[in-house]
């Protein structure tokens, strides 16, 4: 069987669609290309409570695979403050609430485009 490939643009509004599907609040696509060698993409989002912030990345991560691509890793999954779901080109960043406030990514960076969700 061969395998699907699904380019970062494509990759980012799907995460983007799946965080809002499933509570996900104000999400964000912040384009770094030409910015950052990490990732194309950074897609942040909040949720209301740490079930909310995995189940996020749950779906999320369960729909890249679903398109063909991989998840590479995943962090902070256990304590659900901040899920990072690496997808190699594109990062989900989702947050608990008080843990995105703190941490304040899009003010990081600023620089970089936001894509409408």
């Amino acid at each position: 069987m061969r395998s699907r490939k699904i380019n970062s643009d494509k990759k980012a509004s799907l995460i983007a669609k799946i965080s809002k599907d499933h509570k996900a609040q104000d999400v964000v696509v912040l384009d770094l290309r030409g910015l950052s060698s990490v990732a194309d993409y950074f897609v942040i989002c909040g949720g209301s409570s740490s079930k909310t912030v995995q189940s996020i990345a749950d779906e999320c991560g369960k729909a890249v695979k679903d398109s063909g691509a991989v998840v590479h890793h995943i962090e902070g999954y256990r304590e659900g403050l901040w899920v990072l779901l690496d997808c190699g080109d594109v990062v989900l960043h989702a947050f608990h609430y008080d843990s995105r406030t703190f941490y304040s990514l899009e003010d990081l960076w600023a620089d970089a485009p936001r894509l409408t969700v």
